[in-house]
């Protein structure tokens, strides 16, 4: 029996308090929205919580009541990244019942949709889906191949607790990122050949997992 993949451990919420009243949760956006912009302007070594709450109109207290401090601030940001790029996802293969979800597809959605917030997402480019940490205790790759495996799961007939299947979709995710990094240091707006192969290899790797998971060619 193939053992999992470990993951490390998750950090615990880095919401202080979660928001109940509609009132309370449009302060929360707000405040990130506003580290996003700082973050874009000054970088993560320099971002404040003073200058956060300056830039959302709030009380300095009203930003502690939420986060004790900028990392979890931060991390809260990454989280609220990462679930608004599997919703990105998710609307653009959003389809007719009776058209088959085609992997190859799905997965240059992937890179596109990570290059979209790359370029446009304030704060993304320094935060994406995780703070500056150690390599050691980063998760962030961990939890992207497992919520991709999850968006596609259904729609492809895959089994999401199989532990080679996360095995494959974290190797993808793993050397996704480091390609694309590669990328934007290449060019600002990510090399369109470092693109082209990244989709490329992603095919190639998965092509061995996922062919049979759906009727045709993407």
């Amino acid at each position: 029996m193939q053992q999992p993949t470990p993951r490390p451990a998750r950090p615990p919420a880095s919401l202080r308090r979660v928001p109940v009243q509609q009132r309370s949760a449009q302060r929360l956006a707000r405040i990130l929205d506003a580290c996003a912009e700082v973050l874009e302007e000054t970088g993560y070594e320099d971002l404040s919580t003073r200058a956060v709450a300056g830039r959302a109109g709030v009380p300095i207290g009203s930003v502690y009541r939420f986060f004790p401090n900028k990392r979890a601030m931060a991390e809260a940001l990454a989280r609220r990244n990462l679930d608004a790029y599997a919703d990105r996802i998710t609307a653009r293969l959003a389809a007719p019942a009776h058209t088959p979800l085609q992997w190859r597809h799905a997965m240059d959605v992937v890179v596109d949709e990570y290059l979209a917030m790359k370029r446009t997402v304030p704060g993304f480019a320094l935060v994406e889906f995780t703070v500056p940490a150690p390599s050691a205790t980063r998760q962030a790759n961990y939890e992207v191949a497992d919520r991709l495996l999850a968006l596609f799961a259904g729609p492809l007939g895959l089994d999401a607790a199989d532990e080679r299947l996360r095995t494959a979709f974290l190797v993808g995710v793993e050397t996704a990122d480091a390609l694309l990094q590669l990328a934007f240091r290449t060019d600002p707006a990510g090399d369109p050949a470092l693109v082209t192969e990244t989709k490329l290899l992603l095919r190639s790797y998965l092509a061995r997992y996922l062919d049979g998971a759906d009727t045709g060619e993407g």
